[in-house]
């Protein structure tokens, strides 16, 4: 698929050239780090399948550069809690990509498992419950700029432009570190939960290559991934290592069937002529329809990343990148034989791929993404500087294939017949060209670092920097087949008022002192200056300390302020959402639409931190750490949920009932349709009559409190036949509203997701056993319960539990869960390794949504196409989409792996 045609930009060319004259930070710092330092347990003699990790790594001592400026700060001397992920764990996944390593080995960390439509191709990760715009991700210490493609419309993940760390190959991971604790005086912007520092490797030998192939259980969701990677020495004093990788998935349908043509009773849709009833009987033998809904879209995705140094004598020069293709492609909800026709009742009337089977239309993303970082770091009389610059680029194109344009057949089949000597015939593409998505990054930064013996326990350090952010984000329209009327079947172009870019600066100054003024007692204070462009000025800064009563006990505690700016893909995206029966106005903030809606512009956020805790050493070996949190976040950018001013109904449309109560003295009914109005959008006229219409936006709506308590704890075990080694980890955390700037503009549904869509506890228990040539790996992980409020369509009269009874929700639980993950592997050759395993040993799926209390079969209202589900969902045997481990259930892998 081609994008429009169009010209480079020079101003691209030019940035890409400033890069490669300017440098980068913590990649020196890794590199001169001897082999103890880097955290990386290495290659195991003889290529075992899994090597005993050293005992000074299991008591803390890993160097780490995340959370302090000092050189040398171990992770359990570390005044903040830093977790720190060697590439030996994360090759112990299954499923090859970062997120799934991260949620499966840290207990704060949730991955989200599936999106909806474009999102599905952006999948994002939160830190301690909050969004994920509240986690900042740096590679080598350097910040990875976001995504082009916007989470829109995906409940607790919702808002998120957050980096895509699945574009970093696993296998040039040295290390992973994660500091859990707001950090946004030392590192900027978006830090507020904390810091995932993702450290490449820098080796001079090895190539590795690795082969991983898997599927779910129900026999779909078939994946393969194949990759390479080489270490290799530059001159005497360089290095230069280079990772390919490439995966491919297929489609993981779920459910039996969807409910456009057979209802849930059995029966045919009773509301289609005579005409179309054998061909919805015919359906109706075939149980329905595709099974589409849930699981991943099939998706494509190639990698190229690269990390390389050299030492020139005084002076270091590195860089690291990366390159990436990506392209997904999402199946649609099913759209019914009579929904491309001039005449629903005629079939003569109608678009012929579609007239016998209906279709089930795609959306296809595909995504160019790069980013370089060049930097030069060296040491003039004990001042030790580190001069930076990135630049990225993330653009994704999308397209609606495999669809039509219903008014476009309909209104063209009507000119043509009534146009003497013409045939009655009509047109629509197929395939639409809908708009595109590029986010710019480039970012400058200084940072120097110096020592100075002032007589107390430790050298004072003091380090201080800026740093210059330029950012850039673009949407444009679709083609004009995409753009008339309504556009294609399930999701239309992006319309000429969507269409548009922005842009900011932002430039930032800190500073940096760390003393220890007796032995054990460690002061770390930070302060940061920004001016934003767009926003003004803030200072922030963070205090923390640490003091060690003996060296089996130390407590530590942080008290921060943090700022985070919205997100240019936040305040800039503009789009409609539909399904077969259902269309979703996103509107732009501070828009005409949003402003009829009574939605402002948005502003920034700010936060207060606190944390305190304790490292504890009882015994030789085992280490444990407790550390307690609480975060405040003001003026919370958050989705304001969909406000519903039609639900689909069997009746009239002036017979449907409005929902209630009242918002800014309008019926949603009228809210929804002045905003819509205003903002110039044209709906499906198959929604407009019988269907459900909303609208949302983001918007600061909320000031939100989260606190929580994170444990954990490492244990090796030296047994006559082999070694063990014990981890444990676990999170509780709560987050509630505690106030709402906008009354019943942010419902009660909206409230929901801040509050119970993510497990409250989470724990993680895992055994690593090996003797030999041969190791067990086995996890354990405990999910508390999630709620989603969700709402049936307008068939149900029954009063719901929660709000109103005519605008009120059910409550739709995923009930508590253990997944268990097991992989057996043997090393059966000095340079082979052998792998299975499956996730989800237990095949644990979420719930299927209960039936509406006045479900009746023989009811004719059930008849007629409508859901009897609580949540309206239009599959048969769908389960809930909310669960924090998926819907798909087991999936079980073979790897191979060939290490020389």
């Amino acid at each position: 698929m081609r994008e429009p045609a169009g010209g480079k930009s020079m101003l691209r060319i030019a940035k890409f050239s400033c890069v490669a004259l300017l440098s980068s930070t913590a990649l020196s710092a890794v590199h001169a780090a001897d082999p103890d330092t880097t955290s990386s347990i290495g290659t195991p003699a003889e290529n075992l399948p899994a090597a005993a990790p050293s005992a000074d790594t299991l008591q803390g001592g890993e160097v780490i550069v995340t959370g302090t400026r000092a050189v040398g700060t171990k992770a359990a001397n570390s005044a903040a809690p830093v977790a720190v992920l060697d590439n030996t764990a994360l090759a112990h996944v299954g499923q090859a990509n970062l997120n799934q390593a991260l949620t499966q080995l840290v207990p704060s960390f949730t991955a989200q498992t599936q999106g909806t439509d474009m999102a599905s191709f952006s999948l994002s990760a939160r830190l301690r419950g909050v969004s994920p715009n509240h986690t900042l991700v740096l590679v080598n210490g350097k910040r990875r700029h976001g995504n082009s493609i916007l989470q829109v419309i995906n409940g607790a993940f919702g808002g998120s432009a957050a980096p895509s760390i699945d574009l970093v190959p696993p296998d040039i991971v040295g290390h992973i570190e994660i500091l859990q604790d707001g950090a946004a005086a030392q590192y900027g912007s978006d830090a507020i939960a904390g810091v995932i520092n993702i450290i490449l490797k820098s080796n001079t030998s090895g190539v590795t290559a690795k082969g991983t192939v898997g599927q779910f259980y129900d026999g779909n969701g078939l994946q393969h991934s194949e990759s390479a990677s080489i270490g290799l020495p530059v001159g005497g004093s360089g290095f230069f290592d280079l990772a390919l990788f490439h995966r491919w998935n297929d489609y993981d349908p779920q459910g039996d069937g969807q409910m456009t043509a057979v209802n849930f009773n059995g029966t045919t849709n009773s509301t289609v002529s005579a005409a179309f009833k054998p061909i919805y009987d015919a359906l109706n033998a075939k149980n329905g329809t595709a099974k589409i809904n849930g699981g991943p879209p099939r998706s494509l995705l190639n990698i190229l990343s690269y990390n390389a140094g050299y030492d020139f004598g005084g002076v270091d020069f590195y860089s690291f990148g990366d390159v990436s293709h990506r392209h997904g492609k999402a199946l649609q909800g099913f759209r019914p034989p009579n929904r491309v026709c001039a005449d629903s009742t005629n079939p003569a009337t109608c678009f012929a791929p579609t007239v016998s089977a209906g279709m089930v239309p795609l959306i296809e993303v595909v995504s160019d993404e790069f980013s370089i970082t060049n930097g030069l770091r060296g040491n003039v009389s004990g001042w030790n500087w580190d001069l930076a610059a990135t630049y990225a680029e993330d653009k994704s194109l999308v397209y609606t294939t495999g669809s039509a344009n219903a008014s476009l057949w309909s209104d063209s089949f009507k000119a043509a017949a009534a146009t003497p000597a013409t045939t009655d015939s009509g047109f629509t593409p197929r395939d639409f060209y809908d708009g595109s998505f590029k986010f710019t990054q480039f970012v400058g930064q200084l940072d120097v670092r110096k020592e100075f013996e002032i007589g107390l326990a430790s050298p004072l350090t003091f380090a201080f920097g800026g740093e210059y952010r330029r950012e850039t984000y673009a949407i444009t329209p679709g083609d004009d087949g995409s753009r008339y009327k309504e556009g294609g079947q399930s999701f239309p172009g992006f319309a000429l008022s969507d269409a548009g870019s922005s842009k900011r600066t932002a430039k930032a100054a800190y500073g940096d002192v760390i003393v220890k003024p007796i032995d054990g007692w460690s002061v770390d204070l930070a302060g940061r200056f920004e001016h934003y462009s767009d926003f003004g000025n803030t200072t922030i800064g963070k205090l923390t300390s640490r003091y060690d009563f003996s060296p089996a006990f130390a407590i530590r505690g942080t008290i921060s302020t943090g700022f985070r700016a919205p997100a240019l893909q936040e305040s800039g995206y503009s789009s409609t959402n539909v399904g077969p029966t259902s269309a979703v106005i996103q509107l732009r903030p501070g828009s005409t639409g949003a402003l009829a809606a009574g939605f402002g512009p948005l502003k920034p956020e700010k936060s207060k931190n606190l944390s305190a805790g304790f490292v504890l050493r009882p015994v030789p070996k085992l280490v444990v750490t407790l550390d307690g949190y609480y975060i405040k976040i003001k003026d919370r950018i958050v989705s304001s949920g969909t406000i519903t001013g039609q639900n689909a109904s069997p009746y009239p449309l002036a017979a449907v009932p409005v929902l209630s109560p009242l918002i800014n003295g309008q019926t949603p009914y009228a809210l929804v349709q002045s905003a819509i109005l205003a903002s110039g959008k044209t709906i499906d006229p198959t929604v407009v009559q019988s269907g459900s219409l909303s609208i949302q936006t983001f918007t600061n709506g909320i000031d939100t409190r989260t606190y929580g308590i994170e444990l954990a704890a490492r244990y090796p075990v030296t047994l006559d036949f082999g070694k063990l080694d014990l981890t444990w980890g676990a999170n509780y955390n709560d987050t509630k509203v505690v106030k709402n700037h906008l009354g019943t503009l942010f419902n009660l549904q909206a409230q929901a997701i801040i509050e119970q869509a993510s497990p409250k506890f989470k724990s993680v228990f895992g055994a690593l056993f090996t003797t030999g040539h041969f190791s067990a790996n086995m996890r354990a992980t405990y999910y508390s319960k999630t709620v989603a409020l969700v709402q049936p369509n307008g068939a149900s009269t029954t009063p719901r539990p929660i709000g109103s009874a005519t605008g009120g929700y059910y409550e739709g639980v995923v009930k508590p869960a253990t997944i268990f993950d097991l992989e057996l592997a043997y090393g059966v050759t000095k340079f082979m390794n052998v792998a299975i395993g499956a996730n989800n040993i237990l095949n644990k799926k979420p719930e299927v949504p209960p039936l509406v209390a006045d479900y009746n079969p023989a009811d004719p209202k059930w008849a007629q196409g409508r859901s009897p589900y609580i949540n309206n969902g239009g599959t048969i045997n769908g389960v809930y989409g909310h669960g924090p481990y998926g819907t798909s259930g087991g999936y079980y892998y073979a790897r191979v792996t060939f290490d020389f």
